[in-house]
């Protein structure tokens, strides 16, 4: 036993002028994660790189759950379910308190990513990363397999008409700039479990399992007389998991944290488009300013960052009440202020949502939102406006 924990202690441990990126796609993101964070006193490159291994540790421990429960890639309306994955052919039944341990894990980790941005500070660094070093270990084997490079997984350079000149094995150098981007995405995702944990979800999707198992019992031994089940069947539960969890009273704290985790995204983006114009250099850039090239190749017409902190502009008044939500039956005068629903956070009711009673407790006259800075934005990048939503954060 000692031999083989020793094997793994030096497995692990750095080769002698062996890179940070290297060292990442020898050991892996949990490995190198674990060395810098045991750390008396890294350096601030050391600090980054810790935060960012933390955030895609969290992206890589959801991906195992889902590998180990065979959560498919079709739950496209959630960030992180949505990423392809290798297929587990020996995958364990999923459970609802699998969603929530996902959740909480996601979240705890981009706590930790913030912890070590914070202790970084405004230390200047650079790190250089090769794309091609990042992998996550989804099948939990400890190696390297097809379908595990973070290319394949999250799509990177799946950028269509948007990738200019095809870049060969890319080298990111992440910066001051960068540990602000990385900040506010931490954020981005802490808001998304606070909102799912506060209309505690696990009670609503195990409802839908043993209903959806009484269900196929029915079945017999005859194959249904159609496609439909097949076509529709597990979109219909996992739309039935959201709509009963929905349903719920939302926990009031949860909320709040919610919020607050996008006011903080937000600030911490506008901290990032700041300081990425101050920037003279065009060496191995993340996201550029209108003097500097994408280093994945992806083409940013000048002025995407003005343009979108016009659309953040727009959500920040949406979080603050400044401004209002339309509905459709509350004339042009009058609209929903989005922050008294996140301070006294009512269950969802689509009836009553639609038909305009469920959003009377929120509605006010004062001045409403409209869609121009985000049809702005959207006519820029001629059409990407998802895919520039996504990776602008």
């Amino acid at each position: 036993m000692r031999a083989l924990t020793l094997a793994l202690l030096l497995a692990a441990a750095p080769v002698a002028s062996e890179t940070l990126s290297e060292e990442i796609a020898r050991t892996g993101i949990s490995a190198t994660k674990a060395r810098l964070a045991a750390m008396a006193d890294p350096a601030s490159e050391q600090l980054f790189a810790l935060a960012g291994l933390r955030f895609l540790g969290g992206v890589e421990a959801a991906l195992q759950l889902r590998w180990q429960t065979g959560m498919r890639a079709d739950w496209s309306e959630l960030p992180i379910l949505r990423l392809p994955i290798p297929e587990n052919p020996a995958a364990r039944p999923f459970a609802a308190a699998d969603f929530t341990t996902l959740i909480t894990n996601l979240d705890a980790e981009m706590e930790a990513a913030r912890a070590a941005l914070a202790q970084l500070g405004d230390q200047p660094f650079a790190l250089d990363i090769r794309l091609a070093d990042l992998w996550f270990d989804i099948n939990m084997n400890g190696t390297r397999d097809d379908g595990e490079e973070i290319g394949a997984v999250a799509g990177i350079l799946a950028g269509g008409r948007r990738v200019g000149i095809p870049v060969v094995d890319p080298v990111i150098r992440f910066d001051t700039a960068d540990a602000a981007w990385l900040s506010a995405y931490t954020h981005f995702l802490s808001g998304f479990a606070s909102v799912a944990l506060a209309y505690d979800p696990e009670p609503a999707i195990q409802r839908v399992i043993e209903s959806s198992k009484a269900i196929y019992a029915l079945w017999g031994d005859t194959p249904p007389p159609n496609a439909m089940d097949m076509m529709f069947g597990r979109q219909v539960d996992r739309l039935a998991m959201v709509l009963l969890a929905l349903s719920n009273t939302p926990d009031k704290g949860r909320a709040a944290k919610a919020h607050g985790h996008f006011m903080s995204m937000i600030a911490e983006n506008r901290r990032f488009w700041t300081l990425v114009e101050l920037e003279e250099d065009n060496q191995g850039e993340w996201v550029p300013n209108d003097r500097q090239v994408s280093a994945i190749g992806l083409v940013m017409p000048p002025g995407t960052g003005t343009r979108w902190q016009a659309v953040l502009a727009d959500a920040e008044a949406l979080l603050t009440g400044e401004k209002l939500i339309p509905h459709w039956r509350y004339g042009a005068e009058a609209g929903i202020n989005l922050k008294k629903m996140f301070d006294t956070p009512p269950p969802v009711d689509l009836v009553t949502w639609i038909q305009g009673e469920g959003f009377l407790p929120f509605a006010e006259k004062g001045e409403r939102i409209d869609m121009d800075s985000w049809r702005d934005f959207e006519r820029l990048v001629s059409g990407d406006a998802m895919l520039f939503a996504v990776f602008l954060n």
